[in-house]
């Protein structure tokens, strides 16, 4: 942790703790619209404000009953299913293509290197909405409108970036000679691919599937544009329940959500750090 040398003077210790609070006052600004959520979750009505007793701390105003409606409720687990499917699905093909392009464009005589990377990172500068409505008259054409295999490759279309963004930044710090030295010594470039150049990337990998995974599991607008009543994932659930039955479920599947999107944050700031000192960068 950072701390002020006994020489810094008035002005650059009151900047010192004024950034700070700055920093806490915007972290408190973001985080406590989502941290409103999870205890009106808890609601024992079925509103999505707070009652005088919960208020209170009134041990009866507090409920699992939004929980148990999610079991209980044939649609929310036909679209946890669903999401799931696709959300796996989807995370192997991206992370599998995005390392095969990565691969590529880090070559050193890769030609038009840049006109391919624009392309591949192209799905996350298009408008999402552009990229629903072409999508949706592409599939319709080819027959995978409304159907699962057409959300996963779309969202493996989305997810593909990632993939290839943090795969190449892991292969800017690989030492290519190790790979000669593997040549050299008669090893095939399947045999050096999954033994030498995989577990040293490999942490780029994970991370980059883990954004392909958040990114097609909380992905709403293609779901609009493909996905019909029996392809229904979470956010499109959720997007349906807010339309056509409000209910505080989707307060408890929301806080689910959550608690998902912080363990995979935590587990890419444990990637990220193994990455780094698998690089050197910091002591192990």
């Amino acid at each position: 942790m950072s701390t002020l040398p006994p020489y810094a003077s008035p002005l650059e210790r009151l900047w010192f703790y004024a950034f700070r609070v700055l920093c806490g006052l915007i972290l408190f600004f973001l985080i406590m619209p989502i941290l409103v959520i999870v205890p009106l979750s808890f609601n024992a009505e079925p509103y999505f404000t707070f009652t005088q007793g919960m208020l209170n701390l009134d041990s009866e105003a507090y409920s699992l009953r939004w929980y148990r409606d999610i079991i209980e409720n044939e649609q929310w687990l036909h679209s946890i299913k669903n999401s799931f499917i696709v959300a796996i699905s989807a995370t192997i093909l991206a992370t599998s293509l995005g390392t095969l392009a990565a691969l590529g464009l880090s070559r050193a005589h890769m030609p038009a290197r840049t006109l391919f990377m624009g392309l591949l990172i192209s799905p996350m500068i298009v408008p999402l909405i552009i990229t629903a409505a072409g999508m949706y008259f592409f599939y319709s054409d080819i027959g995978l409108a409304q159907t699962l295999p057409g959300i996963i490759l779309a969202h493996t279309a989305l997810g593909t970036p990632f993939v290839v963004i943090t795969v190449t930044a892991t292969l800017s710090g690989f030492d290519t000679n190790l790979i000669r030295a593997s040549s050299s010594l008669g090893a095939t470039p399947t045999y050096t691919f999954f033994n030498i150049t995989m577990p040293l990337i490999l942490p780029g990998m994970i991370s980059g599937g883990l954004f392909a995974f958040i990114t097609s599991f909380d992905e709403v607008v293609v779901v609009l544009f493909l996905a019909g009543f029996e392809e229904r994932t979470i956010p499109r659930q959720m997007w349906a329940g807010i339309r056509e039955q409000i209910s505080p479920t989707i307060l408890a599947v929301a806080t689910l959500l959550i608690c998902v999107s912080v363990v995979l944050l935590m587990t890419l700031e444990l990637l990220r750090r193994r990455g780094e000192r698998l690089r050197g960068l910091t002591p192990s």
